[in-house]
């Protein structure tokens, strides 16, 4: 079906405000592609708040030039369909990852903060703890530096006391 010049006006504004509001996004390659694949990783992505969808390339393209983005053109000869992560990048690379082992989809590469990265730093970023599991991981962090810091800051006042106990009962006793 051919589109009318405003309609790939459009379609390329659909996809530099997709570029606009994520994170990160993913180009994958994908073969031999059914509904049933392309269902399965829309609902596994919808749980990490991402999305994929499948673009035209020369549109995309378009879309790529006009935000200043960086492309291997040889990414955009074949079929390629786009995750796009709309709050936590390693949670979305982690399900990309994830998809891919069925070989139908295959990693080409991805974008951050205005970077391109490699199929290898995209499985990179899917190795990270997810968003969730860092502030856990800072948070424990800095509570066991602040009850060290209490018991740090209690210990003086406990010796003394101790001391003073200590003292009161020798004083009892004689």
């Amino acid at each position: 079906m051919a589109f009318t010049r405003k309609e790939k006006e459009a379609i390329v504004e659909q996809y530099k405000q997709w570029v606009d509001n994520s994170n990160a996004f993913f180009v994958l390659s994908y073969q031999k592609m059914n509904m049933s694949a392309i269902n399965e990783a829309r609902e596994k992505l919808r749980e990490v708040n991402a999305e994929i969808h499948v673009v035209k390339n020369r549109l995309f393209k378009l879309a790529l030039d006009e935000k200043q983005l960086p492309y291997d053109p040889e990414f955009w000869e074949e079929n390629n369909i786009v995750g796009f992560a709309f709050s936590d990048a390693p949670a979305t690379a982690k399900v990309i990852t994830e998809i891919t082992k069925s070989n139908i989809f295959g990693i080409r590469m991805g974008y951050m903060d205005q970077r391109a990265l490699t199929a290898e730093n995209v499985k990179a970023l899917a190795d990270l703890p997810t968003l969730p599991v860092m502030r856990g991981i800072l948070l424990g962090t800095i509570m066991a530096s602040a009850s060290k810091l209490v018991r740090t800051l209690a210990e003086p006042a406990r010796s003394m006391a101790a001391v003073i106990k200590a003292f009161s009962e020798e004083g009892q006793a004689a």
